[in-house]
């Protein structure tokens, strides 16, 4: 049969073109090219390697960071605290001794009018006593028509508001 005696005549300049496109292609794609593209995915693989060290070097510095500011905002909340005690006993102590001095002078005062009004009572009571005095001597004047004098007016008067 003649196309099984074309074959080998044929197949053997294809396998031969395609042995010599196929190491062609090997040649220009795996010797030229795969390693600069296998240089591109190890750069970016290191690139990547080394950003994630950095966030994480980054992220550690940030909790120390952190963690130095937590510290140093305990201490100063600390602070803070002990200074509003201060001023809590400090306006405590003041207003201790204003109320102290509040009461001192309420005291005083009370005292000074409680004379004040001990006096005007004593006059008061001399003023009343003069009145009922002089009403007492008009009023015996006028019942019995007898002349009372004023230092016995006055003398049963007095006697009289002691009991009375």
């Amino acid at each position: 049969m003649p196309q099984i005696d074309q074959i080998a005549l044929t197949y053997g300049s294809q396998i031969f073109w395609l042995l010599l496109t196929f190491g062609f292609t090997f040649i220009v794609i795996g010797l030229g090219m795969f390693p600069k593209i296998q240089g591109t995915v190890d750069a970016r693989d290191k690139r990547i390697a080394d950003d994630l060290e950095a966030a994480r070097s980054a992220n550690t510095k940030a909790d120390e960071l952190e963690e130095s500011y937590r510290v140093k905002m305990e201490k100063d909340r600390g602070e803070a605290q002990a200074v509003v005690e201060a001023s809590k006993a400090k306006a405590s102590e003041a207003a201790e001794k204003r109320k102290t001095k509040a009461s001192t002078d309420i005291a005083t005062k009370l005292a000074a009018a409680e004379a004040d009004i001990k006096a005007r009572s004593a006059e008061a009571l001399k003023e009343i006593e003069g009145v009922s005095a002089e009403v007492a001597q008009d009023m015996v004047a006028k019942i019995s028509g007898a002349k009372v004098t004023k230092a016995a007016a006055l003398k049963e008067t007095k006697a009289a508001l002691k009991h009375g």
